[in-house]
């Protein structure tokens, strides 16, 4: 069994990430908190994909804070447009992902 030096997972399992990736349904939406401050929601992940990854991955490649809470991934800011965009860099079908 071959292992992936960058995440340490079975080559097998990867394989079976990326088949889950293109059958999410993501909603993106975004929320008013206290003070006026949005954030931005990205949800429907299923139980397949690491979500944990998924919010570093946005955060860095959107610089904001965020955070993983039920999940659900929450960026600080109103970044609904930009978010699309970054899913599907990381592998997530476009058509699957809903404003």
């Amino acid at each position: 069994m071959e292992i992936d030096p960058k995440t340490g997972l079975p080559i097998e399992a990867i394989a079976w990430e990326d088949l889950a990736k293109s059958e999410q349904k993501i909603k993106v939406s975004t929320e008013t908190r206290r003070y006026g401050k949005k954030i931005t929601i990205v949800s429907g992940f299923d139980k397949n994909i690491d979500v944990k990854g998924i919010a570093k991955a946005l955060k860095a490649e959107l610089a904001c804070g965020g955070t993983v809470k039920d999940g659900l991934i929450e960026l600080q800011g109103d970044h609904r447009a930009k978010v699309r965009r970054a899913l599907v860099k990381l592998g997530f079908a476009e058509d699957s992902i809903s404003d």
